[in-house]
């Protein structure tokens, strides 16, 4: 009989010697990926050559500037001198104008009129005409689309910022203003900031001005001072309420808020509107 051969049982696997370091995996990271660059936009701003005037209202289909005896003030000579239009002429003062210098009809069609750069004494005679709105007149103006874009831009970015007023601020930075503008104030907040929010587009200039005026914080004390009862407003003056005594009398024809908020911003008035200002904390 074959001898079996003897198997030995598997034994415990062998420990990990302590000496020797456990290799550790390390994660790198992936590298942001770079933002990718947008490309550069080239721009050529166009230079206007051409000057361009226009008569705002009641134009016309067609419309003949008066040349005949205009005259303007010369400040160079410090005297009056009268101008024409003469294609031919190289100035536009008649007396430099040679004799047989010709006059020519300066026409206004639909309201406009188109004066290229290689006509500088029609220019020269539309700058210095006297119905030309930058000298003082009536009639025509040049046409500057740079300057009115700025004058909308401008106009525009106010109302904005007036708007985000009235959005962002506390209702207590709003109340003063509210009563500035006759706004009803015992109604919801809402309501107080949309009838704000309505001032805010017709009068920006005045609405954003009044956050930092003295006068809209001591006529809403004023006008507080006047619902609760500490001070009397009357036709001829201003009373205080519980003892009847003058304050400030109200010349005939003027209005008595406005009387006793100019006082009060006095020196001699200070501390009548301190007085007012105490009591009213009192009421809080």
């Amino acid at each position: 009989m074959a001898e079996q051969a003897t198997r030995r049982a598997p034994g415990r696997p062998k420990k990990a010697d302590k000496a020797t370091p456990v290799a550790e995996t390390i994660v790198t990271p992936p590298a942001p990926k770079a933002k990718a660059k947008k490309p550069a936009i080239k721009r050529t701003e166009a230079v206007q050559t051409n000057k361009e005037f226009e008569i705002p209202r009641n134009g016309g289909i067609v419309y003949m500037l008066p040349q005949k005896g205009v005259t303007v003030y010369d400040a160079s000579k410090d005297t009056i001198r009268e101008i024409r239009y003469c294609p031919n002429e190289p100035s536009i003062y008649v007396d430099e104008q040679s004799e047989n210098a010709r006059r020519e009809a300066v026409l206004f069609n639909e309201g406009r009129i188109f004066v290229p750069k290689n006509k500088p004494n029609l220019r020269a005679f539309l700058d210095a005409h006297p119905e030309n709105m930058s000298n003082g007149g009536g009639v025509f103006k040049e046409v500057d689309k740079k300057l009115e874009a700025e004058y909308e831009l401008k106009k525009e970015f106010a109302l904005s910022e007036a708007i985000d007023k009235v959005r962002d601020s506390d209702i207590t930075e709003l109340l003063p203003v509210a009563i500035f503008f006759n706004v009803n104030i015992n109604v919801p907040v809402t309501e107080i900031r949309y009838n704000l929010l309505q001032i805010a587009k017709r009068k920006t200039s005045d609405f954003m001005q009044a956050f930092d005026s003295p006068q809209v914080t001591t006529r809403a004390s004023i006008q507080q001072a006047s619902d609760f009862q500490i001070i009397n407003i009357k036709d001829d003056g201003v009373y205080w309420f519980d003892s009847n005594s003058l304050i400030v009398s109200v010349p005939v024809g003027q209005d008595p808020k406005d009387v006793i908020t100019r006082f009060c911003l006095t020196e001699k008035g200070a501390s009548v509107l301190s007085n007012i200002e105490e009591r009213l904390e009192r009421l809080a």
